[in-house]
């Protein structure tokens, strides 16, 4: 198995969504901190109601961020950017034009690989660029000794055993689709003391 699988599972993930590309990471975290990183994104806000890990991936790149209290439906947009946070939105066709939407197989997940992510994008240049930044800088399966890495990279990348049960799963994802999740569903992350020092 390669990382061909990988990028089957891309172009899979891609066409079920129908966005023109998608970039399979480790995580729905990670993929919203590449994004982040890539956009160079500053002055953000958050809501208040969604998962820890966001706010905390805001904290750990040292940008300005605000909470505020949104009252989303599905999935929500960090404000201030094009990013989105779709990772507990599943839907055939439901990718945003222009946007860099982020999702999560996590256990809980429609798509349940147990671990990991994807980024869907609009333009080849944001494919290459989230694709290397996930990658160690690296581009395909050529040996990274051989690459001229021009790309700081950050080691977010699917394995190929998680995309093949990627590729096993998704057609029946649907399936799994029982809740449409929304701001409700999170506690106020305003009151934990993490956020309050």
């Amino acid at each position: 198995m390669s990382f061909t699988t990988v990028k089957i599972f891309e172009n899979q993930l891609a066409d079920w969504w129908g966005a023109p590309y998608a970039v399979a990471t480790d995580c729905c975290t990670h993929a919203i901190e590449l994004c982040l990183r890539m956009t160079q994104a500053n002055n953000i806000t958050i809501p208040a109601h969604t998962y820890i890990s966001v706010p905390m991936t805001a904290h750990k790149l040292g940008l300005a961020w605000y909470f505020t209290h949104t009252e989303w439906e599905k999935f929500y947009t960090l404000g201030g950017t094009n990013i989105i946070d779709s990772a507990v939105h599943w839907e055939p066709g439901g990718y945003l034009s222009g946007s860099l939407q982020c999702l999560s197989f996590q256990y809980k997940k429609p798509l349940n690989l147990g671990r990991g992510g994807a980024i869907l994008c609009s333009t080849l240049d944001e494919y290459n660029t989230l694709k290397a930044m996930s990658y160690d800088g690296r581009l395909g399966d050529a040996p990274w000794a051989e690459q001229n890495i021009s790309t700081y990279g950050y080691h977010y990348y699917m394995t190929p055993e998680t995309a093949q049960l990627g590729i096993d799963r998704l057609p029946n994802s649907l399936a799994r689709h029982t809740h449409n999740w929304n701001w409700s569903d999170y506690p106020d992350l305003m009151e934990f003391g993490v956020f309050n020092v």
